[in-house]
């Protein structure tokens, strides 16, 4: 016992950086489990849309959504999740719902906010809309939108 005391006397900064590394470990998996969402991939996105008529609902820019954003997406901004402004989006309560953000980081918040709001099956695009531009799967633009209207 004396030795492992001594070890941590003599390497005080390693041993507090591998606690720290441990804790924040530790709080992951416990956020991971208690997380009122699901984190899924592009296939399961294509699925919820496709067979169980999912909603995207995309929190990114009004810029970033209209350079290119998944067809029937629903664009609202975190703010408005936040505040409660939720009327674009109340009548899909009970319809599946994926939040997709640019990187995947910032869409499980907003998850979290929906499902406590009473949405019941909230998920997230893993890794968010660089996932799906990864694979170069399909979007849609404004300016898509709008060409074709004028045709």
């Amino acid at each position: 016992m004396q030795e492992y005391t001594e070890f941590f006397q003599q390497n005080l900064i390693m041993c507090l950086v591998w606690v720290g590394v441990l804790a924040a470990l530790v709080m992951s998996f416990y956020k991971a489990s208690t997380a009122k969402y699901k984190t899924i991939d592009n296939d399961e996105l294509t699925f919820l849309i496709n067979k169980q008529d999912g909603v995207v609902v995309d929190i990114r820019s009004k810029e970033e959504f209209k350079h290119g954003h998944i067809a029937g997406s629903v664009h609202i901004l975190p703010s408005d999740i936040k505040s409660g402004a939720l009327s674009t989006i109340e009548k899909f309560k009970a319809t599946p719902i994926i939040v997709v953000c640019k990187l995947g980081q910032t869409a499980p918040e907003s998850a979290n906010l929906l499902a406590k709001a009473g949405f019941e099956n909230v998920t997230v695009l893993k890794n968010g809309m660089s996932a799906w531009n990864e694979k170069n799967l399909p979007l849609v633009s404004d300016k898509a939108v709008s060409k074709k209207g004028k045709k």
